[in-house]
């Protein structure tokens, strides 16, 4: 039988995604010896991260014509935060105060002034990076980067449409996108490990957060009990009923608003985000989380809900991590540079406004994946620290998609003064 690499069947890529999560469990539970001491330094999820990015290094996968990502975001991602936000008390999350908030807006901030200044910096020892004239200017191709990392895919695609980036240069913009992206949330993931000499320094207030985890391990601790096989299935049943719910209902109202509404369907317009089938899927889905939070659903969280809610997550992060491309820095060095002194801008404002208010590492790492990572990435960081959180990491996420067209266009008009300077 001839057997050619990458393996184009997607039954094969989950085998891999799943035995690459599976060992790292399994890794991660042995307490003594080499393992103990590396999983003291390097988080389990990290791993469960970039053991798949190896994959795609070695060409045993190709992220492009697989699936597994987009079966990933579009089902278990929904699933997965309506099983986080069954048990979720509602008020507890509104009373962790303003600092998400704060954070969000500065990671917003950070990448709108990133962008121009990374021209400018990356400009004074390597012009030919940002340059380019008409269509093939970069900073045309860095819009939809901003687009990205402030919002999501609607508002990456609007920034196409409304700055006309050569077409057949843009797959360098998405190798940026992804790369640099990815790099960025492994640093956060990495600093969850460290995450209580962080707010040491930080000199955080953590008594909300800490007091909405106690609250939820308490409710589980009240409802928990063996699961039998007919709580699995409910808490399936509420997962993917939800789930198709939010996909009808995301048809319906984008198919309404893009009928009735010309702004909504002109990708050049705004308001085009509010046209993502993406956008409503995941806000529906926390909606409808939120709403069963407040009926006798949420006693299956005593059965395990988060925890299979976790097992979803996981397989997102390992279908994340398969679309990192760890080749493609050597194919474009000059636009990673940009991005990654983009990202570092992002960053530090980030820890310079977290120290002046005292914010923990938790708004500081969901602020930020908010923005960069979006809905599929910022619940991902959030659950890291308990999966009552994850809730906090999908709602700012939904907000960066309102904001993010907006965003994304001061940025870009900040990249085409400076790159003309």
């Amino acid at each position: 039988m001839d057997i050619t690499l990458p393996f184009n069947n997607d039954a094969i890529v989950f085998g891999l995604l799943f035995l690459a999560l599976g060992l790292v469990f399994y890794t991660e539970n042995i307490k003594t010896g080499f393992w103990k001491t590396f999983y003291k330094f390097v988080p389990a999820l990290l791993m469960c991260y970039f053991i798949p990015s190896l994959f795609s290094l070695f060409g045993w996968v190709d992220p492009k014509t697989s699936q597994a990502y987009f079966v990933a975001s579009r089902y278990f991602l929904p699933a997965s935060l309506v099983l986080f936000t069954l048990s979720i008390d509602l008020k507890a999350v509104f009373n962790l105060g303003p600092k998400a908030l704060i954070m969000f807006l500065t990671g917003t901030i950070g990448i709108v002034i990133g962008g121009p200044l990374a021209i400018l910096l990356i400009s004074a020892f390597s012009p030919e990076t940002v340059g380019g004239a008409d269509f093939n200017a970069v900073w045309r191709g860095l819009s939809t980067l901003a687009g990205s990392w402030i919002g999501g895919g609607a508002n990456q695609a609007a920034m196409l449409e409304i700055y006309q980036y050569n077409p057949e240069r843009y797959g360098n913009m998405v190798i940026v996108d992804i790369f640099v992206a990815n790099v960025w949330m492994a640093i956060l993931l990495l600093g969850i490990g460290k995450r209580t000499k962080i707010d040491k320094w930080l000199k955080a207030d953590n008594t909300a957060i800490d007091a909405l985890q106690k609250k939820m391990e308490n409710f589980a601790e009240k409802t928990v009990r063996n699961p039998s096989l007919n709580d699995y299935m409910v808490i399936l049943m509420i997962a993917f009923t939800a789930v198709g719910i939010a996909h009808l209902g995301s048809e319906i109202i984008t198919t309404f608003l893009k009928n009735n509404f010309e702004a909504v369907s002109d990708p050049k317009s705004a308001l085009s985000s509010f046209g993502s089938g993406f956008f409503w899927l995941i806000s529906i889905s926390t909606l409808i989380g939120v709403l069963l939070s407040f009926t006798k659903a949420k006693t299956y969280e005593g059965a395990g809900a988060s925890k299979i809610g976790s097992v979803f997550i996981y397989i997102l992060v390992a279908t994340i991590g398969m679309k990192m491309d760890l080749g493609g820095i050597l194919d474009q060095p000059g636009l990673i540079m940009i991005g990654l002194v983009w990202m570092a801008i992002h960053a530090g404002l980030l820890i310079l406004v977290a120290k002046l208010i005292k914010a923990p590492y938790f708004f500081l790492a969901v602020g930020s994946q908010a923005n960069v990572g979006g809905a599929a990435s910022a619940p991902i960081v959030a659950a890291a620290f308990h999966p009552s959180l994850a809730t906090v990491g999908a709602l700012l996420a939904v907000f960066g998609y309102v904001v993010g067209t907006y965003g994304a266009i001061l940025c870009a008009e900040l990249m085409r003064i400076a790159a003309v300077g």
